[in-house]
């Protein structure tokens, strides 16, 4: 069994079937089954899976192994009812989390009234809201604060404009910290370190290097410093001074930034390994076939 530390546990969302890995329903559940059953499991979080395919879960599941679910609804508040009783009529599958959207037209009063209705019917599933990059950003995460709901940051996309600014991120990142509103991030974060990407020439953040600015938010660092965190390429330094915090400091941070979702868990899985942050996997990898 690979060591999983209480600063990597759960670290990866399996978002195996969202862009650019894009991989198939049919391949993608036995793959989450087998990262499950692997010797880094504890790395993993739950299956993140769109509302608008739920029609085709069925099929791939079944009541002798539960699938745990985190369901993304683009759509907004108003479809999340609706999603979570057709997800609850899916034998072999527990709903765990709600990554919600907020549609262009909804204003934050709405947002909130339907984010109280759902709490009610889905009580213990984590909720998160997913930040609009807009004038309602600022509202909205102040009134996530003293609330259960969590925050989610865009960190990325298929095109380069989705990709936040170090100057941005660092902002949502000393927001969500100085609220106290937990996060998590999706999109982008296809290796453990800032990167250019080859392919694109797209900027693509670190999944470290938001660990680490969350640690420094949390300890008063301004906003400077926590963006120059999200721009260091050293992998090395990053590795050292994450592997560097005791237990509870760790524990801390996690508290903060919940976890991310990655297309390919292979790709965390050889960056963690490869800067020591984990040990080597006792069998090879399981992945998807995904692209990084």
């Amino acid at each position: 069994m690979t060591a999983v530390s209480p600063l990597l546990t759960g670290l990866c969302d399996d978002a195996a079937l969202f862009p650019p890995g894009n991989a198939p329903l049919a391949s993608a559940v036995p793959a989450h089954f087998a990262h499950e059953d692997s010797g880094h499991a504890d790395l993993v979080g739950p299956f993140v899976f769109p509302a608008p395919r739920l029609d085709e879960l069925a099929a791939v599941v079944d009541g002798d192994r539960m699938l745990e679910i985190s369901l993304t609804v683009p759509a907004g508040t108003g479809a999340t009812p609706a999603a979570i009783d057709r997800l609850r009529g899916i034998a072999g599958t527990r709903l765990v989390a709600l990554e919600i959207a907020v549609p262009a037209e909804q204003t934050v009063s709405d947002l909130f009234t339907g984010l109280r209705e759902i709490a009610s019917i889905a009580p213990g599933v984590d909720i998160y809201i997913e930040v609009p990059r807009d004038a309602r950003r600022t509202e909205i995460l102040a009134g996530l604060a003293d609330t259960p709901y969590r925050a989610k940051f865009r960190t990325g996309g298929v095109v380069a404009e989705a990709y936040p600014d170090d100057k941005e991120l660092a902002a949502a990142i000393e927001t969500a910290v100085s609220l106290g509103v937990p996060f998590k991030a999706t999109a982008g974060l296809h290796h453990a370190v800032r990167n250019t990407a080859p392919d694109t020439g797209f900027e693509q953040h670190g999944f470290l290097n938001l660990m680490l600015a969350t640690h420094r938010a949390a300890s008063g660092a301004g906003a400077d410093a926590v963006a120059a965190v999200l721009a260091e390429r050293d992998g090395v330094r990053l590795a050292e001074e994450l592997a560097a915090l005791p237990d509870d400091a760790a524990r801390s941070l996690r508290d903060r930034f919940r976890s991310y979702g990655t297309c390919s868990i292979g790709d965390p899985l050889t960056d963690l390994t490869a800067l020591g942050l984990m040990g080597a996997p006792e069998t090879p990898a399981v992945d998807e076939g995904n692209p990084a």
